[in-house]
């Protein structure tokens, strides 16, 4: 019985998963080069059917995955994608990750994420030194730093793929994931007019977000085609966090007449508002009616649980990532894919009287 050779040693290690698989390895276990491999991999049209299918069942057996730096080097490119994002939400942020990995399944690239402050003076050379430090590929901007020229610029100077995702579009389609923020404003502005109300409040988020602006004017659109207005004295700024519409509400509520509805930007807002009422001695939605802003979970956790508008924030990051790698098809010209709607749950109600 001859001794076993170092390959079969070798072969046993991938087998009992002792050892991960290199490009080597599936080439040899293939019978193949490894450009072929690597042709493969990289979904070359130059390789036979038959090969690929036997390379492709190599690399399933053996849970083979290259590794993006690697490519990157091979391909003089990165196979890594940036999120870059100033946002006080971190369920938004949560749910646009989500979104990100959905539309980059099964295509090689992987995600890093880079908080910034759009109100640092070193913002835009952060964000350069960040993309060169991770050799990126591209990556996807969100509000409000997708609206933030300076940095659009300095990603067209360097070459950087990019896209962004706004409110409204800020740059040419193929860089743009447009959100309905300003039809989302208008349903909710429709269903308070519709209940009756008209000393209506609204809690906008910061007035560096182009969304504060979009949701307002959609709300003053839905209120204005039922007969109703939003009094500028109504209007408060927050922040897109609880504190902020916890004292938005206060202010509010303190009023004489106080108004018998508000719409929050977002659903933190709207917690806030909630707890703002119970503080007053209001009851939701006897004394008052509430609606938020994008259905994150808390949504459904408050009590009573909110009304609110339902925004396909995980849906929008599949899209921009599509968007990004080439493989998004006409879905994104379809607004059905990114369209908010009504959310009707315990918040809401006819005005007393």
């Amino acid at each position: 019985m001859s001794p076993r050779t170092p390959r079969s040693s070798d072969d046993a290690a991938l087998e009992s998963g002792q050892r991960r698989a290199t490009i080597n390895d599936i080439a040899r276990l293939s019978g193949v080069s490894k450009k072929t491999v690597s042709r493969v991999i990289n979904r070359s049209p130059s390789v036979r059917p038959e090969t690929r299918e036997k390379i492709d069942a190599v690399i399933a057996k053996y849970g083979y995955a290259p590794d993006p730096q690697a490519r990157g080097l091979a391909f003089r490119r990165s196979f890594l994608i940036g999120l870059i994002y100033d946002n006080p939400n971190p369920q938004y942020v949560v749910n646009m990750q989500l979104g990100l990995l959905d539309g980059m399944r099964g295509s090689g690239y992987e995600l890093v994420v880079h908080p910034c402050d759009r109100g640092s003076t070193t913002l835009v050379p952060d964000i350069r030194a960040f993309i060169e430090r991770q050799k990126l590929f591209g990556v996807v901007l969100t509000p409000s730093v997708s609206e933030d020229e300076g940095v659009a610029e300095m990603l067209r100077e360097t070459g950087c793929e990019y896209v962004r995702v706004a409110s409204l579009a800020v740059d040419t389609a193929e860089h743009m994931i447009v959100t309905m923020d300003r039809h989302g404003g208008m349903l909710a502005g429709k269903r308070l007019a519709e209940l009756g109300h008209r000393r209506l409040g609204f809690v906008s988020g910061p007035a560096t977000f182009r969304s504060s602006h979009e949701r307002r004017e959609g709300f003053e659109e839905g209120l204005k085609a039922h007969g109703a207005i939003l009094a500028p004295e109504f209007v408060a700024e927050g922040a897109y966090t609880f504190e902020s519409g916890l004292a938005a509400a206060s202010r509010l509520l303190a009023m004489t007449p106080r108004p018998t509805a508000i719409f929050a930007g977002n659903d933190e807002m709207a917690a806030g508002v909630l707890h703002a009422a119970r503080k007053a001695g209001l009851s939701v939605p006897e004394d008052l009616s509430v609606i938020g802003f994008d259905d994150f979970q808390i949504a459904s956790r408050v009590w009573p649980p909110l009304t609110t508008i339902r925004a396909p924030t995980r849906e929008v990051g599949r899209l921009a990532a599509e968007r990004l790698i080439g493989s998004l098809g006409d879905e994104a010209l379809d607004p059905r894919s990114r369209q908010t709607t009504l959310v009707e749950r315990e918040s809401t109600a006819p005005p007393k009287g």
